[in-house]
């Protein structure tokens, strides 16, 4: 690769690095500012950092590739996708920044569904921080792939050399400044993946000479959009659909939730946070179609399409430009790793270490050892991603319906539901969770294939956990009046807030 693309990326380095180091003087004295920021951080770094942790490398490696192969196919999931996380900001975040708050000022998922019933070391809060670790591993590895696969396909540079830049820099970065450097990050990631998926699908199209020449180009591979609604299934569109479900279980997502400075802040970020959502999945999911129609139109061999970003950003562009876009596939990975490796720590620090030894320590011991448990995480991811032949869209959607299921039906239930038992919500988490795990592993077909080859595992997850949160507290005595009332006093003051 030439000099200006190396000079491109160090410069993104060097300024992901003095952003941690910032962070680390202003906001990691104490654990609320390791790990919310101190609930002071704004709409716009909120919106931004809540999409960049969103997306990953999946949005410019994973959407694109599954684009390049099966067209509009992928299309669903990305209607999915944004509804998903509409709902998540009309439903779930102004209720959430107000209930945590309330509810001893839970700091962590975990923590919050504990206080949610008056039982702060209770099961629901080990077997919830649990659950946030195992599926936050592979959520990372997923973007260590992605890393991988970049230094590997950009620059020559062996995949497992890849995995260990990637993982060095993040880690960097997270352990010295926690939330604050997370979300700085970020929102400084969020713009530059913004730039690039606007950017490379227009540069690339500028090289057809018309609509219709990239169309009949793209076709020669894929059915067209009226063939594919032809052979659209009903479980199909479900399955693509239902990434949309997700959104409300995702720990790294809805703790931005938490964070935010105040209530009324949670409609600016709605409006930032959908606009560039919008914008940069259509990015992703053209970049995908102009590669179809490029690769057939120019006979350009793609070996793995979950690189076709980086291909056009090597051919298309000036060597400085590519270093700049090869920064925002970084960008797009290290956001989301940073915000997992952060959850996870957060959870083994405050919803494990200090639950299982009971033991009193200080704010900055406690902070220290959610570095240690930041730096464990990332070994564990580190070891699972060192398979190349893992598919980033796979593993992503592995970890998604994961979340999506255990979590999801409680977040709601928890936030709307008053009389809401401690037992119905383990019971809703680990059974959307177990189904998840069942759907993806159990060898239960014809030929040893899975029922996730059927149905994408986040329908019957979801289904499953709803039902037992509903069908287990209609069964349980009512919670006690103490829980209620939390609960009255939550909604009483998000009214007071939104008035």
């Amino acid at each position: 690769m030439p000099l200006e693309s190396y000079l491109s990326l160090s410069v993104y380095f060097i300024a992901m690095l003095g952003i941690g180091l910032f962070a680390y003087r202003q906001s990691t004295s104490d654990i609320s500012g390791y790990i919310l920021g101190g609930r002071q951080v704004s709409p716009h770094v909120t919106a931004l950092s809540a999409g960049a942790s969103d997306m990953s490398g999946w949005m410019l490696m994973g959407l694109p590739g599954a684009m390049f192969v099966s067209g509009f196919d992928a299309v669903y999931i990305a209607i999915g996708l944004v509804a998903g996380a509409l709902a998540n900001y009309l439903l779930v975040a102004p209720k959430l920044r107000v209930y945590t708050e309330i509810a001893d000022d839970a700091l962590t998922v975990p923590e919050f569904f504990a206080k949610r019933f008056n039982t702060p070391n209770a099961s629901l809060r080990i077997v919830s921080a649990a659950i946030i670790v195992m599926f936050f591993t592979l959520y990372t590895s997923a973007g260590l792939v992605a890393g991988g696969k970049l230094f590997e396909s950009a620059f020559s540079v062996d995949y497992q050399l890849g995995l260990f830049i990637t993982l060095g820099v993040v880690v960097s970065y997270t352990l010295l400044g926690g939330f604050l450097a997370v979300s700085l990050t970020d929102f400084v990631q969020g713009c530059i993946m913004f730039i690039a998926l606007v950017l490379v699908p227009i540069v690339a199209f500028s090289e057809f000479d018309s609509v219709t020449q990239m169309t009949s180009a793209a076709y020669k591979s894929v059915p067209s959009f009226s063939e594919s609604l032809e052979t659209l299934t009903l479980v199909g569109l479900l399955s693509s659909l239902g990434w949309g479900l997700g959104y409300f279980g995702q720990p790294h997502i809805i703790v931005r939730f938490m964070a935010i400075r105040s209530v009324n802040a949670v409609s600016t970020a709605r409006n930032i946070g959908m606009s560039w959502m919008t914008v940069t999945i259509i990015g992703a999911l053209a970049t995908g179609f102009v590669g179809i129609a490029y690769a057939n139109q120019f006979n350009l061999a793609v070996d793995d399409p979950e690189t076709i970003f980086i291909v056009f950003s090597q051919l298309l562009f000036h060597p400085l430009i590519s270093g700049f876009l090869m920064a925002a596939i970084l960008a797009a990975i290290m956001s989301t790793i940073s915000s997992q490796l952060l959850v996870s720590a957060s959870s083994l620090t405050e919803d494990i270490y200090r639950v299982v030894t009971k033991k009193e320590v200080s704010e900055k011991q406690t902070v220290t050892i959610g570095r240690y448990g930041v730096a464990g995480v990332a070994i564990v991811a580190l070891l699972l991603a060192l398979d190349a032949s893992n598919t980033i869209l796979s593993l992503v959607s592995n970890a998604w319906a994961g979340f999506g299921a255990a979590f999801g039906p409680l977040v709601l239930f928890c936030l709307y539901k008053k009389d809401l038992t401690a037992k119905a919500a383990l019971a809703g988490m680990m059974g959307g969770a177990i189904t998840v795990l069942f759907w993806i592993y159990a060898p239960v077909l014809d030929g040893g294939e899975t029922l996730s080859s059927v149905v994408y595992e986040i329908i019957p997850g979801f289904a499953v956990s709803t039902l037992l949160l509903y069908g287990v507290s209609r069964l349980d005595e009512s919670p006690s009046l103490s829980v209620q009332q939390t609960f009255m006093q939550a909604s009483k003051e998000l009214a007071n807030q939104q008035s």
